[in-house]
């Protein structure tokens, strides 16, 4: 049933919240509350910067939705390098750092407040970040790649709570040598698909071809076995396919059709399977 009097939309969502709140306002709650004011305002003059609008600042957390998930991603960047030259200034114990999620995703917009799987998700990521860090969610990665000069380490798909479905996780690198990197995805080799799709095919061709030739001979009658002199069970070679592609690497595509053949036809009580080499 359609949510009537709710107003949806796809945006950029950013969570920032400071870590060690509590034990900076049990060493001394005036310095603290100073500090976040100060910090508070400055993260929200670049979400104003980066055409964003804070949603909500409760207690020591800030929210922020964009239009652009490269604003929101650029705009959380540049808030850890502004928030760690303030803390330059600061004694090493009262230093306030923030740990900051971003996330693309549908919300249910109220005007002054969002709700959603979305602002959820995006609280969830910046509570898996590190201090001074910023993880950003897969649905966010696939629309800044490449656009920024920061790289990425690939956390995997986690269980976060209360979200249903796992996320894909990316953890944003800052230092110069990682600009453009992204460590732990596992990519294709190219071609890789192509010859796959290509040995699931001529797999299914000869099990096909195979089966007519087996249903064939079990329809014999003894006496052309006998005349023939075929073996009580039909019998079927399985050659060993070669790599045409040129490349190497692709050699275990060969092998491994040559393997599948092999096990689906031995299922088959009624036949004899085997393989020839030639050297």
């Amino acid at each position: 049933m359609a949510d009537e009097g709710f107003k949806r939309k796809l945006t950029a969502i950013l969570s920032a919240d400071a870590v060690g709140y509590s034990r900076l306002m049990g060493d001394d709650e005036e310095a603290t509350i100073r500090t976040l004011t100060e910090y508070r305002k400055a993260i929200t003059a670049l979400v104003n910067q980066h055409r964003g609008r804070v949603v909500d600042s409760p207690g020591d957390n800030v929210l922020a939705e964009f239009a652009s998930v490269v604003d929101a991603v650029r705009c959380a960047v540049e808030t850890q390098k502004q928030i760690t030259e303030r803390n330059a200034d600061l004694p090493e114990n009262r230093r306030m750092l923030f740990r900051i999620g971003v996330n693309l995703g549908d919300i249910v917009d109220e005007g002054d407040r969002i709700y959603g799987d979305g602002v959820n998700i995006a609280a969830r990521l910046e509570s898996l970040a590190e201090a001074c860090g910023i993880c950003i969610s897969g649905t966010a990665f696939d629309q800044v790649k490449g656009k920024l000069e920061v790289g990425y380490k690939y956390l995997g798909e986690q269980n976060v709570k209360n979200i249903k479905e796992p996320v894909r996780i990316y953890k944003m690198l800052f230092e110069p040598d990682d600009a453009g990197k992204i460590i732990g995805e596992k990519k294709s080799r190219p071609g890789q698909w192509k010859w796959a799709t290509v040995a699931v095919a001529a797999t299914l061709i000869l099990l096909a071809g195979a089966f007519t030739i087996w249903n064939f001979y079990s329809q014999s009658s003894e006496k052309e076995k006998a005349a023939t002199a075929l073996p009580e069970k039909p019998s079927i070679a399985v050659l060993p396919f070669d790599n045409l592609s040129g490349d190497p690497d692709q050699d275990y595509i060969a092998d491994g059709i040559t393997e599948n053949i092999i096990t689906a036809l031995s299922k088959i009580p009624e036949m004899n399977v085997g393989i020839y080499l030639f050297y």
